[in-house]
C-alpha cells in the first residue's frame, strides 16, 4: 500500500507553536484542532475526481490480471445462467456473513407475480466475536442450532421434517471457497476475525451437511453460493438485465455475469472449461476485498491496523472502506487523540480500550446528526461511559474524524465500482446493443444501505466520474437491494434442481 503522510510544511500535532498572550485557546484544543486537520487531510486529499479515476484504472488492471491468473480473486462459480424468473417452489436459505446469520423460507413465486420473491420466515443471529472464536466443528454446529430453531417456528416446515422428503438448502457464504461443484467447495480463509484453522481446505458442504446430521435435520444441500453472487442472481430474478452486483457491510465484495472468453481456462482448475458454444457467461465471484493493495493510499493508521490484524494484506480494500474497519480507523485516531492531545482529558473510555471495540453504527449517529430528541454528546457519554458529556471541541473533532473515514470509504468505493461496471463493459459487448440507458448493480449490506447518505454520495460521485472520463458510458446506477443475499441463494436452490 501506498502510505500517505502530510509534506514537511505541514502542520502537524506535534509542531504546535507556543502560546501567545493572546491566544487564550487551552493547549490541547489547539492540538486536537492540528490533529483533526491532519486526519481530514489525509483521508481525503485523494477523493478528486481525477484521483479516484487514477484509482479505477488501477484497479482495472488489476482485474485484468486476475481474469488470467490467481486462485484467491474472479473465481467462476457453477452458475452459468441467470435465473429465467420462471422458477417456483419454497426452500431453505442460509446467509452467513462476517457479523449476522440469517436463516430463512424463502418462496418463488415467479417474475410475473406482483411478489415475484417473498421471505416467508427469517431468523437473524449476531456472530460476535464469541461465536467466531468456536474452534473445530462447534461453528457448523451453532449454524444447525440455528437452522433447527428457524424450522421449529413454521408448521410447514415442521410438517415436512416428518416426512421421507428433504427440504432442499441452498447457502449464501460470505467468504472465499473453491468451488468444485454447485453444492461443494473448499473453504480458502474467512478473514473478519474468524478462528478457521481447523476447517481451512475442508469442503463447506460437508460441513454443513453433517452438522444438520449430527441434529436430526433433514435437509439436502443443493447450491453454495458466495453472497455477492447470491445478490446477482435474486436481482435478476426480477431485473432480467442485471448482470453485477455488491455487498458492503461487515465486509466488501462483487459479483459479475462475465463472457466464459475472458478467463483463463486455468481459473477453472480441474474442472473441464465450458465450451462457448454451449456456455457463454459465467458468474464471477470477484473477492473484491482482496485488491487494491498497491494501488490505494493510505494513512498511518490504516498502517497500524494492517500490521496488527490476524491478516495483514489479505483484504486491503475492505480494510480500508468496510463497516468493520471504518469504526476500527475512527478508534486509533481516538485513541493517538486521548494520549496526544488531551481528548476525554487524557483518559480512554474503557469502551474503546479494545480493538474493533467502536460499531460502526455510533459512527452512523455521529454523523447523521438528526436523530430527534437525541443530544449527541450524551450519546457519546452513555455509549463509552464517560464521567460527562464530551466537550463541544472534543465532539467537533470525533464529529470530523467519522466524517473523513466515511468519505473515504465513499470515494475508494466509488471508484472500485467504476472500475467495475467499465470491465464489464470492456469484455461484453453485448451490455452496448441491449437498448438500455443505464448499467443497473444491485446493491445490499449495512453500509451501502443504512449509513446515512452513502448510496447517494456514492452515485452523486459516480455520475461524475461516468462524466469526466470521456468515454460515453452509460450511466451506472446503484439499486438498493435488500436481503438479497438470502434471496439469491433460494434462487440458487431452485435453479439447481431445474437443471437436475
Amino acid at each position: 500500500m501506498i502510505v500517505v503522510r502530510p509534506p514537511p510544511d505541514a502542520p502537524h500535532l506535534h509542531s504546535t507553536k507556543a502560546s501567545t498572550t493572546e491566544d487564550v485557546t487551552p493547549v490541547y484544543e489547539t492540538k486536537m484542532d492540528l490533529l483533526g486537520k491532519e486526519v481530514q487531510d489525509l483521508h481525503e486529499r485523494h477523493l478528486r475526481v481525477e484521483s479516484l479515476l487514477a484509482l479505477s484504472d488501477k484497479l482495472q488492471a488489476e482485474f485484468t490480471e486476475r481474469l488470467q491468473s490467481g486462485s484467491q480473486c474472479m473465481l467462476p462459480s457453477h452458475n452459468y445462467t441467470l435465473p429465467n424468473g420462471k422458477e417456483h417452489g419454497t426452500y431453505l436459505a442460509l446467509e452467513v456473513g462476517g457479523s449476522t446469520l440469517r436463516v430463512a423460507l424463502v418462496d418463488l413465486n415467479g417474475r410475473a407475480s406482483t411478489q415475484p420473491l417473498r421471505i416467508r420466515r427469517i431468523v437473524a443471529s449476531n456472530i460476535d466475536n464469541r461465536v467466531r472464536d468456536l474452534r473445530g466443528l462447534a461453528f457448523f454446529d451453532w449454524i444447525a442450532a440455528k437452522i433447527r430453531e428457524m424450522l421449529l417456528g413454521d408448521r410447514e416446515a415442521r410438517d415436512r421434517r416428518q416426512s421421507n422428503e428433504p427440504l432442499p438448502m441452498g447457502i449464501a457464504w460470505a467468504f472465499p471457497i473453491d468451488q468444485t461443484s454447485i453444492r461443494s467447495g473448499n473453504i480458502i480463509g474467512m478473514g473478519k476475525g474468524f478462528n478457521c484453522s481447523t476447517y481451512k481446505g475442508s469442503d463447506l458442504g460437508d460441513l454443513i451437511t453433517e452438522a444438520c446430521q449430527r441434529l436430526n435435520l433433514n435437509i439436502r444441500l443443493d447450491a453454495i453460493v458466495n453472497d455477492s453472487s447470491a445478490a446477482v442472481l435474486s436481482c435478476a430474478y426480477i431485473d432480467p438485465s442485471t448482470r453485477l452486483a455488491v455487498i458492503l457491510g461487515t465486509g466488501l465484495n462483487a459479483a459479475v455475469h462475465l463472457p466464459v472468453s475472458c478467463l483463463d481456462e486455468s481459473k477453472f482448475g480441474s474442472r473441464q472449461f465450458p465450451s462457448t458454444a454451449n456456455t457463454t457467461h459465467v458468474l464471477v465471484n470477484t473477492e473484491l476485498s482482496m485488491f487494491g493493495k498497491d494501488a490505494f493510499p493510505t494513512t498511518p493508521w490504516d498502517e497500524d491496523l494492517n500490521a496488527h490484524h490476524i491478516l495483514p494484506d489479505y483484504q486491503p480494500l475492505e480494510y480500508l472502506l468496510a463497516g468493520k474497519y471504518m469504526g476500527e480507523i475512527v478508534r486509533l485516531v481516538l485513541v493517538e487523540a486521548t494520549e496526544t492531545c488531551g481528548l476525554f482529558n487524557g483518559k480512554l473510555p474503557s469502551d474503546l480500550s479494545m480493538p474493533f471495540s467502536l460499531e460502526t453504527r455510533i459512527l452512523a449517529t455521529i454523523e447523521a446528526d438528526f436523530y430527534p430528541h437525541l443530544n449527541p454528546a450524551r450519546f457519546l457519554r452513555d455509549e463509552w461511559t464517560l464521567p460527562g458529556p464530551p466537550t463541544p471541541a472534543e465532539m467537533h473533532f470525533i464529529r470530523q474524524v467519522v466524517l473523513a473515514v466515511s468519505r473515504r470509504s465513499q470515494g475508494y468505493f466509488t471508484a472500485a465500482i467504476h472500475a467495475l461496471s467499465y470491465l464489464l463493459r470492456d469484455v461484453d459487448d453485448s451490455l452496448l446493443r441491449n437498448g438500455l440507458d443505464h448499467i443497473s448493480i444491485g446493491c445490499d449490506g449495512s453500509v451501502i444501505n443504512k449509513y446515512p447518505g452513502y448510496m447517494e454520495k456514492c452515485q452523486l460521485l459516480l455520475d461524475e466520474m461516468v462524466r469526466t472520463d470521456g468515454t460515453g458510458q452509460k450511466r451506472v446506477v446503484l439499486d438498493s437491494a435488500g436481503e438479497s443475499a438470502v434471496l439469491g441463494a433460494g434462487v440458487a436452490v431452485a435453479m439447481a434442481n431445474a437443471a437436475e
